[in-house]
């Protein structure tokens, strides 16, 4: 459905119980659904492991380091093979670096590629990724929305979204109850509910320790 569609659709459906919701998607418009498909899988897990937490500005001067520290390797390889301290002194932590080089060695072992995670169901493909240590729900659920395009994903573990939404509608609801009445674009939800607040899922929380 184009963006269009899914406006006029969450802003009729909205109509019905939460006017201040509604309002709020009237005042954005239809917003953009970007992929963020550009790398491979296992490269855009790790690099969205090792920004959490922190400013946009620091994840991109250490993820450049990363880069170059793999001297043009294939960056999985060099993350299943390099030794701790050489990620660290990129500028990871010790929770970010085992769960980078656990992916790397996850997906050289078993698989973490789309033609594996692709034919999944969302919820099945989360609970394969939160079987990864550092992994959690909210990973998994940015990683099914962003780049894997599901439309109908709910991240209630993310602040900004649950928050806005509950400030939107009502305290006494739970927001994942709410959400359901926006399937299947409850991704499409989350986006209206982040641009609101101008609060983009990148700044929003991390599921490791740093």
């Amino acid at each position: 459905m184009t963006a269009t569609l899914v406006y006029t659709h969450l802003s009729e459906i909205a109509d019905d119980f939460a006017p201040d919701l509604a309002e709020a998607i009237r005042r954005l418009g239809p917003q953009d659904f970007r992929r963020r498909d550009d790398l491979p899988f296992p490269e855009y897990l790790c690099r969205a492991i090792s920004g959490q937490q922190i400013s946009v500005k620091a994840a991109q001067s250490i993820w450049t380091r990363v880069v170059a520290s793999a001297e043009g390797k294939s960056l999985v390889d060099h993350f299943a093979a390099c030794d701790s301290d050489g990620l660290r002194a990129c500028g990871l932590s010790n929770a970010k670096v085992k769960t980078i080089q656990g992916i790397a060695r996850t997906h050289l072992d078993e698989g973490l590629d789309v033609p594996t995670l692709k034919p999944l169901p969302a919820e099945e493909r989360a609970a394969r990724l939160t079987t990864l240590w550092g992994v959690g729900a909210w990973t998994a659920d940015m990683m099914n929305m962003f780049y894997f395009g599901e439309e109908d994903i709910w991240p209630d573990g993310d602040v900004a979204a649950r928050k806005t939404l509950e400030k939107l509608t009502s305290k006494r609801r739970k927001t994942s109850r709410t959400a359901e009445c926006f399937r299947p674009y409850r991704s499409w939800l989350a986006i209206y509910m982040w641009a609101h607040v101008d609060a983009p899922p990148d700044v929003g929380e991390a599921d490791i320790s740093s």
